[in-house]
């Protein structure tokens, strides 16, 4: 169902989306862009009006609460954290699958540095998303046989930068009332501030805006005891990234030594080994929480590990410049902008001294 603006507007967008990736004169990139394009338009078809969903009474009781949150939640992140909320997360989507898209990431077997796949708008990023299991599997599989360390992970909500309304999907709809909140924020914030190519600028933004409006919702909420709740989930996940990280730079040291192929594969091995074991000293101190046991469980290779540094190595600089705004959003916001705008070597020295 089409909503809020015109058939043809979205219909021309999804036009130019097409005619972008056939432009790329590449078999390949034509495929991967029709599949996105096909998954894309598949949401938008699928759309219904959340208020009629709520006027009618086909909607199990607990979804329902749901939805009506959110539109709390829009009004709040419009007046309270000035997101551009324009006509999002007025409509949902039963998508009947676990997760909305699949994304791949790379790496070199003895690098870091995840690889990078550029697109039209989003710019460059170190993943490759698809709208299909089957096919991000396909594509996972044969950067493995050309030697990457490969990690799949299943994504349940994206924002489409304003090119589109972005929908409540069914793939987050059983998540706690403060965890969708948060979901909603930190997507709002990518089309708020964007910069094409830096992922790490983006979800670092993106994390912090979500903290921030979260602590703000639920302070307006007077919901103390949730307070409590994510601030300890916040907590937990800031050790995670931290651990994670110092493995990073372990790993990273690693393979800058002068040893042959297979010495820094067995010593690869025994620090996945080693990471393992620090979680679950980590762990123990968590009261039965399990919430991280699922990624432990896979192969902890670079291509993994890039995931969590690039979404949280900028968080303490923008906790930092919202601290120094006096909690201020506006303030924070063209402070923000005027970093976004800086030519990417200067932004990158404008945000190391930031950190240091």
């Amino acid at each position: 169902m089409w909503l809020n603006k015109p058939a043809w507007r979205n219909g021309l967008k999804f036009f130019v989306i097409v005619v972008l990736s056939i432009l790329l004169l590449s078999c390949e990139a034509i495929s991967y862009y029709s599949q996105a394009a096909r998954g894309q338009m598949q949401i938008l078809l699928q759309r219904q009006d959340i208020q009629r969903l709520l006027q009618s009474g086909d909607v199990d009781e607990s979804v329902r609460a749901k939805l009506a949150m959110i539109l709390e939640l829009r009004d709040f992140a419009e007046a309270e954290l000035l997101l551009p909320v324009g006509d999002n997360y007025l409509t949902y989507v039963d998508l009947s699958r676990e997760h909305v898209i699949w994304n791949v990431f790379a790496a070199p077997e003895f690098s870091v540095d995840p690889v990078s796949w550029c697109y039209p708008v989003a710019g460059c990023v170190t993943y490759r998303g698809y709208f299909s299991e089957s096919s991000a599997s396909n594509f996972a599989e044969r950067l493995e046989r050309e030697g990457y360390d490969v990690y799949t992970g299943g994504v349940e909500a994206y924002s489409t930068l304003g090119w589109f309304d972005d929908s409540l999907l069914s793939t987050v709809i059983s998540r706690t009332e403060h965890q969708l909140a948060a979901l909603v924020f930190h997507e709002l914030s990518h089309q708020l501030l964007y910069v094409p190519g830096d992922t790490t600028f983006n979800e670092s933004f993106a994390t912090a805006v979500e903290r921030e409006g979260l602590r703000r919702w639920l302070a307006h909420k007077n919901q103390g005891n949730v307070i409590d709740r994510a601030q300890l989930e916040s907590a937990r996940q800031s050790e995670f990234v931290e651990l994670v990280i110092t493995f990073r730079d372990r790993f990273d040291q690693l393979y800058a030594q002068e040893l042959s192929e297979e010495d820094k594969r067995q010593r690869k091995i025994v620090l996945q080994d080693e990471l393992r074991s620090e979680y679950q000293v980590l762990k123990s101190g968590w009261d039965g929480d399990i919430n991280y046991d699922a990624w432990f469980s896979r192969s902890l290779n670079n291509a993994q590990l890039s995931t969590v540094s690039s979404y949280n190595d900028l968080v303490p600089v923008f906790d930092k410049m919202l601290l120094e705004a006096n909690s201020d959003l506006a303030v924070f916001y063209a402070s923000v902008t005027r970093l976004a705008e800086l030519p990417e070597e200067e932004r990158e020295k404008a945000l190391d001294e930031q950190l240091n």
